[in-house]
């Protein structure tokens, strides 16, 4: 018997019973059925892939978290073919969940650093906890910790040759994890100087074992400004790796995400699309190679769910190409978040102001859901990087793309290197709980062409081949910037 097609109230009940809550992207833990193994995420599960570089929003945290399951592990292990995952015991070597028994917390780390710590001798304290040193679970303090690591360089040294002998001999694999670098400090120079040393120690670590690696998760300009400390640190580049996402993964991640929900319309949109695999007792579904890699069948289903154009006719866009286009940051990279959220904004536009429309999504509701993401991703910014926002809003109600000198003028105009010295001079020494300190800023504030060349490597401003500066859509909309033709700034 055929299997009856999905309905427009079925495709959208299905919409909104699958798409995970904006909220919920950091909350959530990571379970069988949210698995979704991205072709270009390979790399960044090799056991010696040390740095995993990735912005917001493209699964650092999310494989962080997996690593650290034994069933989601052995998933990634079987689907990317790597035997050496089956193989690993893993500790937290840092994160944003408060365990002061296994690493310092932020406020902890900040009055470290004023003390003078040297942050190599305390990430060296973080690795042997992880291993159990005696003389380092009689010492409550951190301070004290790395204080005895380097007044016993001698008893260190036996320990991990100690540990690295025996995992051989046991063929394992130690793996200590990193994660949510950006809340290590505030302040951008002691924020290097802390990453710097978690790269020095797993440089160390590389080259002095054999069995005990890290694994860095580490947005680039943090990664970046580290190598400015510690110039050994390009060493890891090498074997570095990063969480991309193509067009095909957002798609593919779409259905799996809609396949792998409970109920009957879940199990309806299997059979239709047809070639599920299931796993984990019936608790996961694997989408055929068609659903997760090929751009032409995802074109066919996503047509289903929105309709072939943005509008009556293909002179308006694609829905498929369309969408990613728009959220697609200046290193052409989109993040499976701003996607997901665009989609469920544009599911409830559709459901408010369209619900007599002949598929599940209207192209209004999309064009809202990019505007939607487009605003969320530059609070995403200002939260991670203030001085991104302040660099931008100078060409507030301004069109691009424009030229580069325009740009600087602007900036000169509104005193950005002025605004820039007051926000990175808000630190006050001594006060964790001030809220308003500044992350991360600018490496070169005064100079307009270095500061324009970050921003690019940012992926916030993108150069075009005449030289002019551009803003991609979600940065642009919700910056007020405008463009001729382009995707509206939300009213209001």
């Amino acid at each position: 018997m055929n299997t009856p097609a999905l309905g427009v109230q079925e495709y959208r009940d299905l919409l909104a019973a699958a798409l995970p809550e904006a909220h919920d992207a950091d909350t959530a833990e990571p379970n069988v059925q949210s698995l979704f193994t991205p072709d270009t995420h390979r790399a960044a599960l090799y056991v010696d892939s040390t740095v995993v570089r990735g912005g917001r929003g493209v699964g650092k945290t999310f494989w962080y978290r997996s690593l650290q399951d034994e069933n989601l592990r052995e998933i990634a292990a079987q689907e990317y073919g790597i035997e050496r995952l089956r193989r690993v015991t893993v500790s937290r070597g840092y994160g944003a969940a408060l365990e002061p028994h296994l690493y310092p917390g932020s406020g902890n780390l900040r009055q470290l650093v004023e003390e003078g710590i040297r942050p190599y001798d305390l990430w060296y304290a973080v690795l042997l906890t992880a291993f159990g040193q005696p003389e380092l679970q009689d010492l409550p303090e951190w301070r004290d910790k790395a204080a005895w690591v380097r007044n016993n360089p001698g008893a260190v040294e036996r320990t991990v040759q100690r540990v690295d002998k025996e995992a051989q001999e046991e063929r394992v694999t130690h793996l200590i994890l990193f994660d949510a670098l950006e809340h290590l400090h505030r302040v951008r120079a002691q924020a290097d100087r802390l990453v710097s040393g978690i790269l020095e120690l797993a440089l160390a670590m590389r080259l002095g074992t054999r069995n005990i690696r890290f694994k860095v998760f580490i947005r680039p300009d943090m990664y970046d400004g580290a190598l400015l400390h510690f110039p050994d640190a390009s060493k890891l580049t090498s074997n570095a790796a990063a969480l991309t996402w193509s067009r095909a993964n957002l798609y593919g991640l779409l259905f799996h995400t809609l396949g792998n929900h409970d109920g009957d319309l879940a199990a309806r949109f299997r059979q239709l699309t047809g070639g599920w695999q299931s796993e984990a007792d019936g608790r996961r579904h694997v989408p055929p190679a068609l659903l997760s890699g090929d751009e032409q069948f995802q074109t066919e289903q996503f047509t289903l769910i929105a309709g072939p154009y943005m509008g009556s006719n293909f002179r308006k866009g694609h829905t498929f190409t369309w969408l990613p286009n728009h959220l697609m940051d200046g290193v052409e990279q989109v993040s499976p978040r701003s996607f997901l959220s665009a989609l469920q904004k544009a599911l409830a536009e559709t459901r408010d102001q369209y619900a007599g429309h002949e598929f599940a999504l209207h192209h209004e509701g999309i064009r809202r859901g990019v505007q939607t993401a487009s605003e969320t991703r530059v609070a995403e910014v200002g939260e991670d990087m203030p001085w991104v926002r302040r660099a931008i809003e100078p060409l507030a109600g301004r069109q691009v793309p424009v030229e580069q000198e325009k740009v600087e003028a602007l900036w000169e105009e509104s005193r950005l290197v002025d605004a820039l010295r007051k926000e990175a001079e808000r630190y006050v020494p001594g006060d964790p709980d001030d809220d308003t300190l500044v992350r991360t800023g600018p490496r070169h504030p005064e100079n307009p062409e270095l500061l324009i060349e970050e921003l690019i490597s940012l992926g916030v401003m993108r150069r075009r081949r005449d030289g002019r500066i551009d803003l991609p859509d979600v940065y642009r909309i919700a910056f007020n910037v405008g463009r001729k033709g382009g995707v509206p700034r939300v009213a209001g």
